[in-house]
């Protein structure tokens, strides 16, 4: 068989696998654009829009539209179309007087910094890249392990470390992100770590329950200590 042909069949696989997850991307983020429309509205709350605003004017912006996703789960969202959303579960926590206006600022700044550090769109490649892994090394694990199922297995494993890899440096850049922009806008950053110690407990000590803000985030003592080592940096550049 001349190597070029053999070369394209080893990569047919590839190739699908990266058309599929393209297709499949484009399928989630229309229902996804779909379920937002029609499930949520303007974030209409006074004093969330004028904290909003304030975070608006350091970025040059006339407001940061912020919109509320009708679902119980307690969320911050950052759609693949630059638009911000909290959910009603997470709004009805700050009406209940268990998660201040700061804090709740402080979820708006990180999901803007997703936005704005260009996540929601490299997770589409991200996405795509990762089923291409997942085939390549689901072919290359097969000739190595006698049994297919345990070398599609242990390829699922790697890749999914991989994408939490990627999750969390995104968590990181977007925390940062946050963090600096409510310092700017005099909000300060205590307000998104006690955010954190807050979120913890609602989920139980765990995952589960309904703090879904936490579930594909690093640990939260982690990125309290990351934030610290910013404020730390700071203060030694102002000396």
């Amino acid at each position: 068989m001349p190597r070029h042909i053999s070369l394209m069949l080893k990569l047919t696989p590839i190739l699908l696998a990266i058309g599929y997850a393209l297709l499949s991307y484009q399928f989630s983020s229309w229902r996804l654009k779909r379920e937002l429309d029609e499930r949520s509205t303007r974030l209409a709350d006074p004093r969330l829009r004028e904290i909003s605003k304030r975070m608006a004017k350091v970025l040059d912006l006339e407001d940061i539209p912020v919109h509320l996703y009708e679902v119980e789960a307690i969320n911050g969202l950052a759609a693949p179309d630059g638009r911000i959303f909290i959910t009603r579960g997470f709004y009805q926590k700050y009406r209940a007087g268990e998660v201040t206006a700061e804090e709740l600022a402080s979820v708006i700044a990180h999901e803007l910094g997703h936005v704005s550090l260009g996540h929601t769109k490299r997770r589409m490649i991200d996405f795509s890249g990762q089923n291409a892994i997942r085939v390549a090394l689901s072919s290359l694990l097969g000739r190595l392990i006698p049994v297919a199922a345990v070398g599609i297995w242990v390829a699922n494993i790697l890749t999914s470390l991989l994408a939490a890899r990627l999750s969390r440096a995104d968590e990181y850049e977007a925390d940062a992100y946050a963090a600096s922009l409510l310092t700017a806008s005099g909000i300060g950053t205590e307000p998104q770590k006690s955010l954190f110690r807050k979120l913890e407990a609602l989920s139980g000590g765990g995952l589960r329950g309904g703090a879904a803000w936490l579930m594909s985030h690093p640990s939260t003592a982690d990125r309290i200590t990351a934030i610290e080592t910013l404020e730390d940096k700071w203060r030694g550049q102002i000396r």
